[in-house]
């Protein structure tokens, strides 16, 4: 790439940390670049994956997780994070489980926050692990709130599972969705982790988008169908929380 790309393409880069999730036109307008030439260089982050584009129309771009995991975590991915900390503290106290935060980064999610419970017994997922959308509460929460033509991409892929009561068929997929949609939360028992159950909901931009999921997790045995209802309230009224806070 010659020397007045790639500067183009830092221009366009940082224009998108400060401005995340920016549309092309507002974009080019900040850098002061001809759109063609941000549009170019944005197509390159997104291909070796520093950039991504939103789903839905008009679309918008954001910096990738490994973007900011290169550049010291700066940006909205960050403000995220601030941002639902506190919550999160509000429904680990209440609930007593494990609160897990994740954000997109292509089609898996990435674990960004855990809050651990003061049970020995615990669900436990490492800060940084990838979480498919299909096999987690999380994944089903946030996919829930995408538009039809991410799922049906999303769906059209490989569903690998990771245990034996991972969701893989599209069509029960597409069922389970429905009833996030209807109910607001998700309940994924043991599909990412056998012997834990979880519960999940998204987290949504200004336009609607779905930006991240929570999530509260523990074992089955304690995390049972009668605590579905309470808990599943619970962590919809934290999602939509964290969603006000990121809109105000």
């Amino acid at each position: 790439m010659a020397t007045t790309s790639v500067v183009s393409a830092f221009r366009v880069l940082e224009g998108v940390a400060r401005l995340q999730p920016v549309g092309l036109s507002e974009l080019a307008r900040e850098v002061e670049l001809p759109k063609s030439t941000v549009q170019r260089c944005l197509l390159t982050l997104q291909e070796v994956g520093w950039a991504e584009s939103s789903s839905s129309a008009p679309t918008r771009w954001s910096m990738t997780l490994r973007a900011l995991s290169v550049t010291g975590g700066m940006g909205a991915r960050e403000s995220l994070r601030d941002v639902a900390v506190p919550v999160m503290h509000e429904l680990q106290l209440s609930t007593t489980e494990t609160i897990h935060l994740v954000a997109p980064d292509g089609d898996e999610l990435v674990l960004l926050e855990r809050l651990d419970t003061a049970h020995s017994l615990r669900a436990f997922l490492p800060l940084g692990e990838r979480i498919p959308l299909h096999a987690s509460a999380t994944g089903l929460a946030f996919l829930s709130a995408c538009d039809a033509g991410r799922i049906d991409r999303y769906l059209d892929g490989p569903l690998v599972p990771r245990t034996p009561d991972s969701l893989t068929d599209p069509d029960r997929i597409r069922d389970e969705l429905a009833h996030i949609r209807e109910r607001g939360w998700s309940v994924n028992v043991g599909g990412l982790s056998s012997g834990i159950s979880s519960l999940g909901a998204p987290v949504l931009d200004h336009t609607g988008s779905p930006v991240a999921a929570v999530s509260i997790s523990g074992p089955s045995s304690r995390i049972e169908p009668s605590r579905f209802d309470d808990l599943g309230a619970q962590v919809a009224q934290a999602a939509a929380r964290i969603t006000q806070r990121l809109r105000a």
